[in-house]
């Protein structure tokens, strides 16, 4: 585990952090689409030419997930994330097609101490991720959970 290095204290509105890159290939889409997600689209290129998609793509759960890989490499390994206590809005905007190139920005907008956790703080935020065009892909909102270093004396 890496040396913490961001707890909730750190974390303020406004933030925006660059979380890295992502390129899904064609046999990482093919193999997360016959384990979870196993539509035509997902798994059969003549299927996916027909689809509304035009083409195979990757499942939005898939998506997800890389966007998951990127926050945790490259910010939560170094944070004291305590996890999520989920999301309130995921938006897949385009489809993700084998050797898209995905950047993801990650934002926050709200930060709060938990009511029930003098230890925890909240942290709501709003991730976008984008393909090499620059066009948008995904967007995520929800919130984080932090411990915090210094956590609120109890009464």
């Amino acid at each position: 585990m890496a040396h913490i290095k961001f707890y909730w204290e750190d974390l303020q509105p406004g933030q925006v952090r660059d979380l890295g890159k992502i390129t899904p290939t064609k046999e990482e889409i093919l193999a997360f689409a016959h384990q979870f997600d196993p539509q035509p689209f997902h798994l059969d290129e003549e299927a996916a030419k027909a689809s509304v998609f035009g083409g195979l793509c990757a499942s939005g759960w898939h998506t997800c997930a890389m966007a998951m890989r990127l926050m945790v490499t490259n910010f939560l390994h170094e944070a004291a994330s305590l996890g999520s206590p989920g999301l309130e809005n995921v938006k897949w905007m385009k489809p993700v097609f084998p050797g898209d190139t995905l950047h993801l920005k990650y934002r926050i907008v709200e930060s709060r101490p938990m009511t029930k956790r003098a230890d925890v703080g909240l942290v709501r935020t709003h991730s976008e991720m984008f393909n090499q065009q620059g066009e948008q892909v995904l967007h995520m909102e929800g919130w984080g959970m932090f411990r915090r270093r210094h956590p609120a004396q109890t009464p």
